[in-house]
């Protein structure tokens, strides 16, 4: 078995909880919700919560990829590895940096959210400056960064604080959203059917923009060369992260629906939440939940920030980027160089946001485009896995339905959502979301003429290769703490 735990990051730095909050943090309920709600109602009208469930069927057979891909070859670069070891190189390549083309333009998707909800905790009036919320933004963002370059146990810490905080507020909200009296729409069972959609072309749109909503969880393979027993632990906390924000999604949809009127979904934008928190609570509910979505929006861009860093490393560290973003820093145990790259990238491209017009055309822009790379990665890793597991299918039902089936059905659905909102997306869109993708092909070729051994990989064989590592033995007991209490993963 392949690993690369070793070559720089710091190992068995966190455990399963720590990896839990990881993978929900990473899809960053609140920032969700509030930054896509609005967008996936114009989209799909009431059929948001129809999109999120039809989209999360397909997303756990990923997650199940992801956790057996990661059994096998445990590296930072997670999919850029696993494609390029099963599929081809170059399909590996253009996986990893679709993921770095998404999370970098995320910064940008990510942070503005921020400044504006900073903005209209102090004035509401100074939200709506696109410039100065973009300024904040930066500000939220560059603190991310250093907390980033201090090591994956201050970024759990910091995760701790924020994503308890978040998820506490939500939870709060929807149990006052039960108690709610009065309703804008009222319920209706056929908000989780395919009535609402308008033909293959809405449910795909619908689709792609659900699967923004679901991004992130894959941190936890990004960061399985820094985790105790990876191999169990990053797919594990994977499952529980997306069966979490699962239900936090549907609850929160459905509540905006019931709540809200259609006409107060669409003008409001990324502040659908304070809305809801308004009508449920007035005058504090509204501040309380912008409080919860700032909290969730600092927080993926943390995750994100992870995600793209440890990519770039792995990238370096194969000489399929510059060698120097494989370089660690010597006492903080993180990739240093890759992270500083990032930040200048993020930079420019906030300067290109504060003059690109209101906050929501920005949003609306970037989360097609990268739902559009999302689909794009998640849908090769689908793949991946049903290749490098193809000797063991047909060994039990488990291994055919769990390893093949489901993940099959993931990867086919994400790349048929790939192909059909093609159609749909504005100018804009295609251009962030092909046109990053294309900008690839030219380090791919550069590099690859460079002599990286990455284009030559020893291909990835989960029969092989779990029989080579042996059987799974758990590990021993913790030792007890100089206080007397057990040491756990907590």
């Amino acid at each position: 078995m392949r690993s690369s735990t070793g070559r720089g990051l710091q190992p068995n730095v966190l455990g399963t909880f720590d990896t839990i909050v990881m993978a929900v943090a990473g899809s960053a309920p609140a920032y969700s919700l509030a930054a896509t709600t609005a967008v996936l109602f114009g989209t799909v009208g009431l059929a948001g919560p129809a999109a999120l469930l039809y989209c999360a069927i397909p997303m756990l057979g990923i997650v199940l990829a992801y956790a057996r891909l990661g059994r096998i070859d445990v590296n930072a670069g997670a999919g850029y590895s696993w494609v390029g070891r099963t599929l081809h190189p170059f399909l590996g390549f253009l996986s990893g940096w679709a993921l770095v083309v998404s999370a970098t333009v995320f910064m940008v998707a990510g942070s503005l959210p921020a400044g504006v909800l900073t903005l209209s905790l102090i004035d509401q009036d100074l939200a709506g400056n696109t410039p100065l919320a973009a300024a904040v933004g930066a500000g939220w963002f560059l603190m991310m960064l250093l907390v980033v370059l201090g090591g994956a146990r201050l970024t759990v810490r910091a995760q701790l604080l924020m994503s308890g905080v978040e998820i506490a507020i939500l939870l709060v909200f929807l149990l006052a959203a039960l108690l709610h009296r009065g309703a804008a729409t009222a319920f209706d069972w056929s908000w989780f059917g395919l009535g609402h959609f308008d033909g293959p072309a809405g449910f795909a749109s619908g689709a792609l923009i659900a699967a923004f909503y679901y991004w992130g969880w894959d941190v936890t393979s990004n960061l399985s060369e820094e985790t105790r027993d990876s191999r169990r632990t990053a797919g594990l906390a994977a499952l529980v992260g997306v069966g979490v924000v699962f239900l936090l999604f549907e609850a929160v949809t459905v509540a905006v629906n019931v709540i809200v009127s259609a006409e107060r979904i669409e003008a409001s934008g990324a502040n659908v939440l304070a809305v809801l928190g308004h009508e449920i609570w007035p005058g504090a509910g509204g501040k309380l939940l912008v409080a919860a979505v700032l909290l969730s929006t600092v927080a993926t861009l943390e995750t994100t920030l992870i995600q793209v860093t440890r990519s770039l490393f792995a990238m370096g560290r194969d000489r399929t980027l510059p060698a120097s973003l494989g370089t660690v820093h010597r006492r903080w145990n993180t990739p240093w160089v890759a992270i500083a790259a990032v930040g200048g990238a993020a930079m420019v491209l906030f300067a290109a946001a504060a003059a690109a017009g209101s906050v929501q055309s920005v949003l609306r822009d970037a989360v097609a485009a990268i739902g559009l790379q999302i689909a794009f990665y998640y849908g090769l890793a689908g793949l991946a896995a049903v290749v490098a597991y193809r000797g063991m299918l047909l060994g039990s039902v488990r291994n055919f339905l769990l390893g093949g089936a489901w993940p099959l059905l993931g990867s086919a659905f994400m790349l048929w959502v790939f192909v059909e909102s093609l159609g749909t997306l504005s100018t804009t869109a295609l251009v962030i979301g092909l046109g990053g993708l294309l900008a690839g092909l030219v380090p791919m070729v550069v590099y690859r003429r460079k002599g990286s051994a990455y284009y030559r990989p020893a291909k990835l064989d989960a029969a092989r290769a779990l029989a080579a590592d042996g059987p799974y033995t758990p590990r021993p007991r913790l030792p007890r703490r100089d206080d007397g209490m057990p040491a756990t993963d907590f």
